[in-house]
């Protein structure tokens, strides 16, 4: 009787959501905001919901099928152009069945949130993200104070990109540890589904550790099945082959770099954090060309971008062969690759067998050079 009390008890957040959406509401005072200042509720560009505020006092109420993490954004003009423009007076908190509470003196982007059980664990991953937060402002900051030609300097933007990417490994780090230590949390999952170019070996542990309800929920079951997928082509795995043509209409194979290290880079000209990559990939491409080594370069613009291809691949310098089938994300080796984010990379082995991923910046210097003596 203990052990199904422990299990109803560890269900419950679950049980709510088990058969129809649940009312959520969201309400607070943010100082003493009247009209023709709103509030707008959006789940990533869609307007979900907004309102007028009554002397600070705002309501908003819906209905959700599951928690959704969702973003509140205050406009003190009444007006939202888009989801991305306007007031950084923003907010992000989860639609849940139990109410949300915010208030602040000022400013929503200073509101203290009061919900149920998955807002409070949202809360503590957001206490987590703090200090990177924090870093991610100051490289900002330094590359503001910057000037142009200091900018353009090789010394410059390799000490950018080895900051960004230090720290985008450490806000990776933050939100595994948070899944790790909540395996029953509504956050957590939303947390993994929103990890970027996963590693399976690292996140299908963290998966199967989530508590059975949450597995059985659809977002899990839909990721459980993408898992599968990126099975295929992690490493250890055999490279699967593709075929697509260079700018010149000529047909390459990755299984013509059969019996040498490969790089399949997948990127994009409007990427600019690819962009910012290939002067590293460059520096890297030159050391190791000639040492059974190269780099396939697929490209995820459309065809109506093919001019801009064509000119980013002349611009960056990239001197190592180029493909695509100009479908954007419809591109069928990023299909096959999984590929949810650019840049994103593959290194293959000469018996083609993926042996690294996701290399960026140092790493694809340190990882080739264990390989190639």
């Amino acid at each position: 009787m203990k052990k199904i009390l422990l299990g109803l008890l560890v269900a419950a957040p679950f049980l709510a959501y088990a058969q129809n959406p649940v009312p959520y509401t969201l309400k607070g005072k943010i100082g003493k905001l009247s009209a023709p200042a709103k509030i707008y509720l959006l789940r990533g560009t869609l307007v979900m919901d907004s309102t007028t505020f009554s002397n600070g006092a705002f309501e908003l109420k819906g209905t959700t099928d599951i928690p959704r993490e969702a973003e509140l954004v205050v406009q003190r003009n009444g007006r939202l152009s888009n989801a991305f423009s306007g007031s950084t007076d923003r907010k992000r908190v989860y639609l849940e069945a139990a109410p949300v509470v915010l208030t602040s003196p000022d400013s929503l982007v200073h509101a203290t949130v009061k919900g149920g059980a998955v807002n409070q664990d949202f809360q503590r991953l957001e206490v987590s993200r703090k200090p990177l937060i924090s870093r991610i402002q100051a490289m900002g900051a330094e590359y503001g104070k910057a000037t142009e030609q200091q900018r353009q300097t090789p010394e410059f933007q390799e000490r950018m990109q080895a900051k960004g990417a230090a720290i985008f490994k450490d806000y990776e780090q933050a939100h595994l540890a948070f899944i790790k230590a909540n395996p029953a949390s509504w956050v957590s999952l939303n947390t993994l589904l929103q990890v970027q170019q996963p590693q399976y070996a690292q996140v299908a542990p963290l998966f199967e550790a989530l508590s059975p309800a949450l597995k059985n929920s659809a977002p899990a079951r839909q990721y459980g099945e993408m898992l599968q997928r990126i099975k295929l082509v992690a490493i250890g795995a055999q490279a699967p082959n593709f075929s697509q043509k260079t700018p010149d209409g000529k047909i390459v194979s990755l299984a013509d770099y059969r019996g040498k290290y490969v790089l399949v880079d997948f990127w994009a000209s409007w990427c600019g954090p690819c962009r910012a990559e290939n002067p590293a990939v460059t520096k890297v491409y030159n050391e190791y060309k000639g040492r059974n080594f190269d780099i396939l370069g697929v490209s995820l613009d459309k065809d109506n971008a093919r001019d801009k291809w064509v000119k980013a691949i002349e611009e960056d310098h990239l001197t190592w062969t180029q493909v695509s089938d100009l479908l954007g994300w419809q591109n069928e080796a990023a299909r096959l690759y999984q590929v949810q984010g650019i840049p994103q990379n593959f290194l293959i082995d000469p018996s083609g067998k993926i042996v690294a991923t996701n290399l960026r910046g140092d790493a694809l210097k340190t990882t080739l050079a264990q390989f190639i003596k």
